[in-house]
């Protein structure tokens, strides 16, 4: 369930995807929410889909529900950084 990085994460660390995690930052690449960008509310692993904030469709009945995303159709723009993903970070870009 990864995305692709943004150039400016891309020349960070030197990779050009990571796993997506709730509280990651992305853009919306495809899809009826082109340009939007969002913090991701939701990973479903299940299904392979992720919901972001601000993606949100109208059912019939009025209420309004989040539209589950694919993450390939993502960017990941900023990351959450805790101590098992900075290490991950760390072990990739040396290896790369």
């Amino acid at each position: 369930m990864s995305a692709r990085l943004s150039k400016e994460l891309r020349e960070k660390y030197k990779i050009k995807s990571l796993p997506v995690r709730k509280g990651d930052r992305v853009k919306i690449l495809r899809g009826d929410f082109k340009k939007l960008e969002g913090e991701v509310l939701e990973v479903n692993p299940k299904e392979q889909t992720i919901t972001v904030q601000g993606a949100n469709i109208t059912k019939s009945d009025g209420s309004q529900v989040n539209r589950p995303i694919h993450p390939s159709n993502v960017m990941l723009i900023k990351l959450v950084e805790d101590k098992e993903r900075i290490g991950s970070l760390v072990r990739r870009s040396e290896s790369g």
